[in-house]
This record gives structure tokens, sequence and C-alpha cells, in this order.
């Protein structure tokens, strides 16, 4: 899987169960927090306004979870 800035925070964690903790360390909402976001990961990260490089990070973190 392929995890990109277009993902809905829903398939995220969906897919990747791992990213709900993940999220919740840097302050996204996601649905198992008990705020369902049905956006984006570029949309709730813009939310809490990290740059575009923060992004680049975030998804790059994501996707070594994959890995593991």
């Amino acid at each position: 899987m392929k995890i990109t800035k277009e993902i809905s925070i829903e398939e995220l964690v969906e897919n990747v169960p791992e990213s709900v903790k993940y999220l919740m360390e840097k302050g996204i909402k996601c649905i198992a927090c008990g705020e369902p976001i049905w956006g984006t990961l570029e949309d709730a990260a813009k939310e809490k306004n990290l740059s575009d490089e923060e992004i680049i990070t975030i998804i790059n973190d994501l996707q070594s979870l994959i890995i593991k």
C-alpha cells in the first residue's frame, strides 16, 4: 500500500491500524479518536497548520509503519 497526502483518513486507519497512535501523537484527529474525519491526510494535517514538509515527513513515517 502506498500512502499519499490524498489518502482518506478512513482508508488510512482501516488499512494501517498503527497509524491511529501516530496520528494522535501529531495532534491529528482520526476515526478511533472519537471524532470522525472523512477528509484526506493532507486536509487533517493542514487543519493543524502543518507545513508541506511536515506532511511529507508524516507520510514517510506512516509508510514505514507498513514496512515493519
